[in-house]
């Protein structure tokens, strides 16, 4: 079964807007369209329960009810505990006040092992750990392929390592890392796997019990939603962590994570999501249409909300799989420029950083005047993207796309791309 291309472009406003007609967006891992769903959710949220959540009258009792329908959805999707779900600003902020509970339970001299191939997000707030004697050692990528062994970790992992973080796959280089294989070699070594999931759910929300990860973390603005941050602490673990929020908050699971409040509307809104990828799986699968309860996660055709969604990502795959592939051997072909990561689609992400003699951020100009809207510079991963030898300034030149990206984008980008290289 494929994906039914006109059914999912219906369901993003972006493809009907007059401004962007003739545009191919090619920034996705910045951050996605959003679909229809978040977008009605947050305006209904707006126009009929812009109060306080959770009092004792209806808006206020409707508002708290849409908002725990987002963390009990979203739960059932990434197959985890709805307690064990935390919405915040974003993915940076999370990590930071993450670093923030975990530094009570540390003392000086226990080790974290972070790398160089992750967003700054992942590795910049365990690095400021070693100011309170935390040793931190750091996981290398390959310099020529910008890959990270698994067995290079064997060496850097001790009696006393606490942590290690990693991403599933980079920003920059697109590998997919073996989650499962880490976490099982982190576990052994009796540490916290922390996973930065943000270049990787776009592609199709994972079962992050099967991974093994302790944390996962993701953007749901990058997965066609709201401005929000996800992320996942596995309950034994988050009992062990120190509150972030007000002293009585202590008791509250999505509370205790974020020191500042929930954005109610947002929050809320980030039900959308799940309401996206159970339309897609009606739509291919059949079943009735109607979403799942929010209590248990199962639509009325009795399918839980975790295969609904690795169905859905199996879709989603298989589709950015065809089109990354011509991409890659275009690419391959061409003298003088250089992918950063795997030139096989089924090892990678979608997410495409080149580099050439042409200056990146001319080339992004250029693609621009031409409608292939597309990035440079080092997005936040600059460690990596010097480690590979690349100057960070102006850095590579980005491009990335989603399940909803089709033939005539690609058509566009690669017409453009013979222009300007």
């Amino acid at each position: 079964m494929e994906l039914d291309l006109d059914f999912v472009r219906s369901q993003f406003p972006a493809f009907s807007v007059p401004s962007l007609k003739g545009q191919h967006f090619f920034e996705n891992a910045g951050g996605s369209y959003t679909c229809t769903q978040v977008i009605g959710r947050l305006g209904r949220f707006y126009d009929e329960t812009k109060v306080q959540p959770y009092a004792p009258y209806g808006a206020s009792m409707k508002a708290g009810r849409a908002m725990d329908e987002a963390y009990e959805r979203l739960a059932a999707a990434l197959n985890v505990g709805e307690d064990e779900v935390h919405l915040g600003p974003s993915s940076s902020q999370n990590t930071y006040v993450l670093a923030q509970a975990f530094r009570p339970v540390l003392t000086a001299g226990d080790e974290i092992v972070v790398t160089n191939q992750d967003h700054e997000a992942n590795s910049g707030a365990w690095r400021r750990l070693a100011e309170f004697g935390v040793v931190v050692r750091e996981w290398q990528v390959d310099p020529d392929t910008g890959r990270l062994d698994p067995n290079a970790l064997d060496a850097l992992l001790s009696g006393r390592t606490k942590l290690v973080a990693m991403p599933h796959c980079s920003n920059i280089v697109g590998h997919i890392n073996p989650v499962a294989e880490v976490a099982a070699k982190v576990h052994a070594a009796g540490a916290v796997l922390v996973v930065d999931g943000v270049s990787y759910a776009p592609h199709g929300l994972p079962d992050v019990s099967a991974l093994g990860a302790d944390i996962y973390f993701f953007s749901l603005y990058k997965t066609y939603g709201p401005h929000q941050g996800l992320m996942v602490v596995r309950r034994e673990l988050m009992q062990q962590l120190a509150n972030q929020s007000h002293w009585f908050n202590d008791g509250e699971a999505h509370k205790r994570l974020v020191p500042a409040g929930p954005d109610h509307a947002q929050v809320a809104a980030a039900a959308g999501v799940a309401d996206y990828i159970d339309t897609l799986y009606h739509h291919h699968f059949g079943g009735s249409p109607a979403f799942p309860s929010p209590h248990n996660g199962n639509g009325s055709d009795g399918v839980d909300g975790a295969e609904r969604a690795r169905q859905v990502h199996g879709l989603m795959r298989a589709q950015e799989v065809k089109l990354l592939t011509p991409l890659l051997e275009w690419l391959r072909g061409r003298n003088g420029i250089r992918v950063l990561g795997p030139t096989v689609a089924e090892e990678r992400a979608p997410t495409v950083a080149i580099h050439t003699t042409r200056p990146a951020d001319q080339i992004a100009a250029a693609l621009g005047e031409r409608g292939v809207m597309a990035s440079y510079g080092h997005f936040y991963a600059r460690r990596l993207v010097e480690a590979l030898k690349v100057p960070s300034d102006p850095g590579v030149l980005r491009l990335s796309f989603v399940h909803y990206t089709n033939d005539k984008d690609m058509e566009a980008l690669m017409k453009a791309l013979d222009a300007e290289l």
